[in-house]
């Protein structure tokens, strides 16, 4: 008796079939394609501490004062999608009480405008596109997707050079675990301006090129394993003022210990974070491992479906014809 495969049983062989494509491709295909730094982002983190900072009012250096940096990233999508890069555009303002209020950020006590442009996939820095300044490293505003256990180079921008971020271990912000790592910058000459000589105990000159020096207390970066995304940063800058040739500070600029990711800010980049690696992690792991294993299933079945087969009617009546001499 001959036996044909129903429809049923070539469905679910055929389905079986499709989700073990599926399964490596959403694997080995799609997850890579999701890893890309976004063109469309509009991101703004603010940090608070408490400083000195020179106040030209009083033409001299106050302490104790709050100190705000807001930071605002907002990707360039036309000519990220012409250039085929990541092409941000950042705008960080550092202000105190007086100027906070202040809508115009040339009211800000300092006021820097850059563009970011890096490789999607790698997060390595590509010079194009009117990119300013010339960026290096592997990391700035954020770190590469699967972040590994090992030291990083970071670009300080306020020192215009790279530093070594140096790996910690895991800490939990907001209650999430990332990868802390920590940097200190020794003291280092990053450029000149022109200020009377009073400030820097010259009163006999009216107008000195004095030095301005660079150094950081303290960097600390928590950083999500499979995005790269910073969670929380922490960072103590301390710039001063020099007369030319000289070992010494003769004014403070600005001076902060310790300024930090608010709360809100904190919360806001951990739920970011949760977002984006379970979104990773859907397309890379959990879809591409159900898939495999339903398709195995559904295979397994419709090939015993099909190998069992239903009786043909057609053959199945003959066969029960009587035989005639």
């Amino acid at each position: 008796m001959r036996r044909t495969a129903s429809p049923f049983s070539l469905i679910i062989l055929g389905l079986g079939v499709f989700l073990l494509v599926l399964a490596p491709l959403l694997a080995w295909y799609v997850e890579p394609r999701a890893k890309q730094n976004p063109i469309d982002i509009d991101s703004k983190t603010v940090l608070t501490g408490t400083g000195s900072y020179f106040d030209t009012d009083e033409v001299e250096t106050v302490h104790n004062k709050k100190i705000t940096i807001t930071r605002q990233v907002r990707g360039d999508v036309a000519d990220s999608e012409k250039s085929g890069r990541a092409v941000w555009d950042v705008s960080t303002t550092l202000d105190t009480e007086k100027s906070l209020p202040a809508a115009d950020p040339h009211d800000a006590l300092l006021w820097t405008v850059e563009r970011w442009v890096t490789n999607r996939k790698t997060n390595a820095p590509v010079h194009c596109c009117k990119e300013e300044p010339y960026i290096e490293g592997e990391a700035y505003l954020k770190f590469p997707f699967d972040v590994q256990k090992r030291d990083y180079r970071w670009w300080d921008s306020t020192l215009g050079s790279t530093i070594t971020m140096e790996y910690q271990g895991k800490k939990k912000i907001q209650g999430y675990e990332g990868m802390q790592f920590t940097a200190k910058v020794a003291p280092a000459k990053n450029g000149t301006r022109m200020v009377p000589g009073t400030i820097v105990d010259q009163p006999e000159r009216s107008q000195v090129l004095a030095e301005e020096w660079y150094a950081n207390h303290g960097l600390e970066l928590v950083v999500d394993q499979a995005t790269g995304r910073i969670m929380y940063a922490a960072t103590g800058i301390r710039q001063t003022l020099r007369a030319p040739g000289s070992d010494e500070d003769a004014a403070v600029l600005l001076d902060v210990k310790r300024i930090a990711f608010t709360t809100d800010t904190q919360k806001e980049q951990v739920k970011l974070a949760k977002a984006d690696s379970r979104r990773l992690s859907l397309v890379g792991q959990t879809l591409p491992i159900g898939a495999g294993l339903a398709g195995g299933l559904l295979a397994i079945v419709g090939v015993i479906l099909v190998v069992r087969g239903r009786p043909n009617p057609e053959t199945s009546e003959s066969s029960q014809q009587p035989l005639t001499m």
